[in-house]
């Protein structure tokens, strides 16, 4: 084993600082972050047909690290660089990776703004529920493939189709 690395926190705006474990009150959710992490091999799998060896070399997560997130086996938090190139590999709101690995809204916030705006809390609100959706199993693909082409279309971007 090699020596621990050190992993940026991350918020909603946001890097706040180096940190090996998250924000006190907030522990990992080393369960929840396994569970995200296999309901999206095996997404890439089925739908991508990629064998964990592509997987790795698409998302710049090594297997080996691939497999110590399938098992729950996060002494600390993953690399904020990894899991940001784990979900823009395959399509996913990093926001939902940091949901399943426990940092909810207010961590790290409190060092930006400790009194966020009725604006910042609505919109905070909202993209909560917009990502309850994308990361519930329940909700159709269909549906979704377009929040996410709506969001890229409302940030100036471009559609899946479109690309």
């Amino acid at each position: 084993m090699g020596r621990p690395e050190s992993v940026a926190q991350a918020s909603p705006t946001g890097l706040i600082g180096e940190a090996r474990q998250p924000a006190r009150g907030h522990p990992m959710d080393q369960v929840a972050f396994a569970r995200f992490v296999r309901r999206a091999v095996d997404t890439a799998k089925t739908e991508r047909g990629w064998t964990v060896t592509r997987l790795a070399a698409e998302t710049g997560v090594g297997r080996s690290t691939l497999f110590r997130w399938l098992s729950g086996d996060c002494q600390e938090f993953p690399e904020l660089a990894k899991v940001r190139g784990f979900c823009r590999a395959l399509d996913i709101p990093v926001t939902a990776a940091f949901a399943a690995l426990g940092v909810r809204e207010g961590t790290g916030r409190d060092a930006i703004d400790a009194s966020p705006t009725d604006a910042e809390a609505e919109a905070w609100a909202d993209m909560q529920r917009i990502l309850r959706r994308l990361i519930d199993p329940t909700v159709p693909r269909a549906q979704k493939t377009v929040i996410r082409d709506m969001l890229r279309y409302l940030a100036g971007g471009v559609t899946a189709e479109a690309s």
